[in-house]
């Protein structure tokens, strides 16, 4: 993934005391505070999840991480505004969410989340046109900046039943991108591809993130993809799901694959679930 930064910020920024610098680099950017969240079946209310906090700051790359059924996705519904909590508070920039906005973008595991009557570039182009926040020229200029991001500047014109799965899905990241949200939240969106698409498309999340410092919140069930995405792990328990651990992984990478070090914080990782899901 390849590309010019975007155009620099305004050239005056007021001045800040060092106090009040600092106070901003360590204020998280998202609060999930003490959240419980429910649905409702034919038969009865199910709770999702159990009192989750964690805090996401500034170009965190934050991962969810658990079995099936803890929660994740639902969570991750939740920060995007489409379910509100019973219980706790999720905050953006210190004000509750309660509805979903564009400084909350989701890309999903489907491939077919791209209208297939658009072009790429119209794919991309499309929320921008919607929400009114660019005009037609400058939204074109911006959709082409962040094909370019993801390497598919060539494909702009094609339509997506002429594109791989995993090009559609670079499609759907450079289309979040482009809204610039304050925080860009993907629900398992690998996990279909196969394992060499797989492999590929997390080197190449984590080099556009080297580029562009976006705020990820990521939700997989695999530890290895939680270990090499994330810099931050939250290990949430069967369900529902508790907060059971948060983990640091900012030192693993793809290269760190098969490392001592990292075979054995998966494997703890491992007997926590293991441990987890034999005491229910």
């Amino acid at each position: 993934m390849r590309g010019e930064p975007p155009a620099s910020s305004p050239a005056f920024t007021p001045t800040l005391s060092r106090e009040r610098e600092r106070e901003q680099d360590s204020a998280p950017l998202l609060q999930v505070d003490n959240v419980s969240l429910e649905y409702r079946t034919p038969e009865r209310v199910v709770r999702a999840t159990h009192r989750v906090s964690f805090d996401v700051h500034a170009a965190d790359r934050f991962v969810l991480l658990g079995p099936s059924g803890c929660g994740k996705s639902t969570l991750l519904k939740a920060v995007a505004g489409f379910i509100p909590p019973v219980e706790g508070e999720i905050r953006l920039d210190g004000k509750r969410v309660a509805q979903p906005g564009p400084d909350r973008i989701v890309v999903f595991q489907e491939f077919d989340q791209l209208p297939p009557w658009k072009t790429v570039k119209q794919n991309v182009m499309f929320p921008l046109l919607a929400s009114r926040a660019l005009g037609r020229k400058e939204a074109a200029e911006r959709a082409l900046h962040y094909l370019d991001k993801v390497g598919l500047s060539k494909f702009a014109d094609v339509h997506p039943h002429q594109l791989s799965g995993g090009m559609k899905q670079r499609v759907a990241i450079a289309r979040a991108l482009a809204m610039q949200p304050r925080v860009l939240l993907m629900d398992e969106p690998f996990a279909a591809l196969d394992a060499l698409t797989r492999r590929r498309m997390q080197q190449e999340l984590l080099e556009l993130w080297e580029e562009v410092r976006f705020t990820l919140l990521f939700v997989t069930h695999s530890i290895e993809e939680a270990l090499v995405v994330g810099n931050r792990i939250a290990l949430l328990s069967p369900h529902p799901g508790r907060m059971r651990a948060e983990i640091n992984s900012h030192a693993f990478t793809l290269d760190s694959l098969g490392g001592a070090e990292f075979q054995g914080t998966a494997q703890r990782i491992h007997d926590m679930l293991f441990e987890e899901e034999a005491a229910v």
